[in-house]
């Protein structure tokens, strides 16, 4: 495809997901999840190595990245058809924004039990005890992150490499939510998922940390990407969530509950601690730089046509 029709066709993606949303029934990265359970069940046994997760994921990613190619082959010059519907389905910017938006309205209705419960579906650590100061930032540290993982990597792999691109990016990055936990049951075999989430994501990741910080209070952004990112667990959700705290100018970070055990996480971004608000000022920096990437898509296309 030219640039132009690439453009256009991410346009078009993004476009049906704010129309139609995540589709409710029959989405086909939950029947991925189930086929990679199965997957799972039967590689992932008590003498499991690293080389298991290495088929499995080669096996699912690869086999479906092949199908693709075969697919638009066939489908000649109609592919870019198959294209709009796999970014469409690659990219999660609205289901992302109706989670965390459940979550501010709890917040600002004063019903924390319901904050709690609404924002328990969009992170893995517990939330039965946090204050409204704790739902609101990891409300705030999930759009941030999710941003790049469920919207912005996936328009990046679809600019680099297509819809084989953008299929491989989001089943890695699938596999990595399901397999990718340092536990006795995936210690070993979840391996081979969390560095490939890790490798797809590293260029994606930095691009967004300078997206929010072009888009959001620069200076503070910058100087939060460049002296608090390398202190974080993750090497891809240091520099976002960074970047992305320095440029809304609050605090993020700090101890969190995970399967009952209390852990530390270093301080991100400089200013106030976040409420009810910053959601919704998170939510906007992350729908402010979709629109950016579409324009300079399209600018890129216009330029080279």
């Amino acid at each position: 495809m030219t640039g132009m029709v690439v453009a256009l066709t991410a346009v078009l993606a993004v476009f049906l997901d704010r129309l139609l949303g995540e589709p409710r029934r029959w989405h086909p990265l939950v029947g991925f999840g189930y086929l990679a359970q199965r997957v799972e069940v039967r590689l992932n046994g008590s003498a499991a190595r690293r080389w298991h997760g290495v088929l499995a994921v080669t096996l699912l990613v690869g086999g479906f990245v092949f199908l693709i190619f075969l697919a638009q082959r066939n489908l000649g010059a109609w592919a870019w058809l198959l294209d709009a519907a796999l970014l469409y389905l690659a990219i999660g910017a609205v289901s992302l924004k109706q989670h965390a938006e459940a979550v501010r309205r709890a917040l600002e209705g004063g019903d924390l039990d319901a904050a709690r419960r609404s924002v328990g579906l969009i992170v893995s650590r517990d939330t039965a005890d946090m204050d409204e100061t704790a739902v609101a930032s990891a409300a705030i540290e999930s759009v941030l992150e999710n941003g790049c993982d469920a919207v912005f990597g996936a328009l990046f792999w679809f600019f680099a490499a297509g819809a084989p691109g953008v299929v491989a990016y989001r089943l890695a990055n699938t596999l990595d939510a399901m397999w990718g936990y340092k536990t006795a049951r995936y210690l070993h075999f979840g391996w081979a998922a969390a560095r490939l989430d890790d490798l797809l994501n590293w260029i994606p990741a930095r691009l967004v940390a300078l997206t929010y910080s072009v888009l959001g209070n620069t200076g503070v952004a910058w100087r939060c990407w460049r002296s608090q990112a390398s202190g974080w667990e993750s090497p891809n959700a240091g520099p976002v969530m960074a970047a992305g705290a320095g440029a809304l100018a609050i605090r993020l970070g700090g101890a969190a509950i995970y399967h009952g055990q209390s852990e530390f996480r270093p301080d991100l971004g400089e200013g106030r601690t976040p409420r009810a608000a910053d959601i919704a000022r998170a939510i906007a920096l992350v729908d402010c730089g979709v629109m950016l990437w579409l324009v300079l898509a399209l600018i890129g296309g216009w330029a080279i046509a």
